[in-house]
């Protein structure tokens, strides 16, 4: 069975995401980036060699970018195989995007579950 490996990110929406990114910058010290977010640097207990992120990111309140989903966040979840764990929402007969995209950042998939949230699924890179 696939399994999330671990969270990749924390998406939200927000009337002026720069001015909340800013105002987490100054009140609890997120180191926001250049690109109005910020990536959290961890290693993994298992491989402690290898550098991963988790990013936080303010989207605009008119984003499109959650859309099926009426809420107002996303959640990123680290995948091992992109294809298995999408193939094994089908077959159970989760709503899954026809969807992938694939960058220098990996491979993202999305689906929505029951309670209608969309998660966006992400492979990261080879040793990322």
């Amino acid at each position: 069975m696939e399994r999330v490996t671990g969270i990749g990110g924390v998406f939200f929406k927000a009337t002026d995401p720069s001015g909340l990114a800013a105002w987490y910058a100054e009140h609890l010290g997120v180191p926001v980036l250049e690109w109005g977010g910020a990536a959290f640097q961890w290693h993994p207990m298992d491989e402690p060699e290898r550098a991963a992120s988790t990013i936080w990111s303010p989207f605009a309140a008119d984003t499109k970018h959650f859309d099926p989903s009426p809420k107002p966040y996303m959640i990123n979840y680290r995948v091992a195989d992109l294809d298995a764990m999408l193939a094994q929402l089908r077959a159970a007969g989760v709503t899954v995007d026809d969807k992938v995209d694939e960058s220098e950042y990996g491979r993202f998939g999305w689906a929505m579950d029951p309670d209608g949230n969309r998660f966006e699924l992400w492979q990261p890179p080879a040793g990322g």
